[in-house]
């Protein structure tokens, strides 16, 4: 009897144990951070999640082989994630990072973009050689025409009107248009050695493109298919993100790790950021303008400059081989 009293007794703390972590496990998403920063660790095919105001990863989940790149659908209500090696896109709660689904059968989406009027999403596939079109409507994407265009597709943009892509190709070092109405290469120019991301200046004046294996960013008259100025930034000049502000553009410097921020009015560098880890690549701009946070590709860290001071205040650490980067709300993308 004694015995079976002993047990019965184990048993309830037992259960008043389990009721305590049932308690905790249910409480706990009250608690999920108030700002969230999705990172994907294209070397591990994983996402880290941040908490941005702790500035610590809280959760590290599977994604497919090879993120690269990310953006928000045009409904606001997803995050697409482009698996380039897995062959398809995964798409996340843009405010938590939580999976929502997936659409199989997306080849080699390495860069992605919608254009402006979210009519078209375009895959450039780096490893394929390819351009791939699709009509887009919310998360739903239908593969329209594939356009061959050698070498290595990698960064896209578009006019404002959404008539023309441009994608940088990265090994044949040209800058290719292709009118999205006709689906078809209405030009192709070359440009400096392994041009990576580009973009459209306000007015769709010039395209910006920035060569990674090069130290400078090409400014180019694309209505005239010309190169009318270079500005000298960084080795390995290499990806692009607006300020907000419509005037002011930040470029990650690869090998030199340090940003510049340049003047599309001027078509000047006005300022670097120095002193960073080892491969910044993706940014992205909190909305009130006030910091920029980086992946920094072969050191495993996301980082935190403070925009004023252009002084990196935090790093953080996440996968390997970090590269998108996104959270909501960001400042605008003018």
């Amino acid at each position: 009897m004694l015995n079976k009293t002993k047990k019965i007794s184990q048993f309830a703390t037992l259960f008043v144990a389990l009721s305590l972590i049932t308690s905790f496990a249910v409480a706990s998403p009250s608690e999920s951070p108030k700002r969230t920063a999705i990172v994907l660790n294209s070397g591990e095919a994983s996402v880290s999640l941040i908490d941005m105001d702790k500035r610590a990863v809280y959760k590290t989940f599977p994604i497919g082989k090879e993120p690269h790149h990310l953006m928000i659908t045009p409904d606001q209500k997803s995050v697409l994630v482009a698996n380039a090696v897995g062959n398809d896109v995964a798409f996340l709660d843009p405010k938590t990072g939580e999976l929502q689904g997936r659409t199989p059968n997306i080849i080699d989406p390495y860069h992605i973009g919608y254009s402006p009027d979210k009519k078209w999403f375009i895959a450039a596939g780096n490893r394929l050689d390819r351009v791939d079109i699709y009509a887009a409507k919310d998360r739903e994407l239908k593969l329209v025409k594939v356009v061959k265009a050698p070498k290595t597709p990698s960064h896209i943009t578009f006019t404002s009107n959404s008539k023309i892509t441009f994608v940088t190709l990265q090994d044949s070092n040209e800058l290719v248009a292709i009118d999205l109405e006709t689906q078809e290469i209405i030009w192709k120019m070359a440009v400096g050695k392994a041009p990576a991301g580009v973009w459209m200046t306000p007015g769709d004046k010039y395209l910006l493109v920035g060569l990674t294996g090069a130290d400078s960013v090409q400014v180019i008259d694309w209505k005239n298919q010309k190169i009318i100025k270079e500005i000298k930034t960084g080795k390995a000049a290499h990806n692009f993100r607006p300020l907000g502000d419509k005037r002011h553009i930040f470029l990650t410097n690869r090998v030199e790790s340090t940003i510049s921020l340049l003047d599309m009015e001027k078509l000047e560098k006005v300022a670097d950021i120095t002193g960073l880890p080892a491969g910044p690549d993706c940014m992205d701009v909190t909305p009130d303008g006030k910091e920029l946070w980086v992946t920094f590709r072969f050191s495993k860290k996301v980082g935190v400059i403070d925009i004023a001071s252009r002084k990196l205040i935090a790093t953080i650490p996440v996968g390997k081989s970090p590269h998108g980067i996104f959270f909501y709300p960001s400042a605008g993308w003018q």
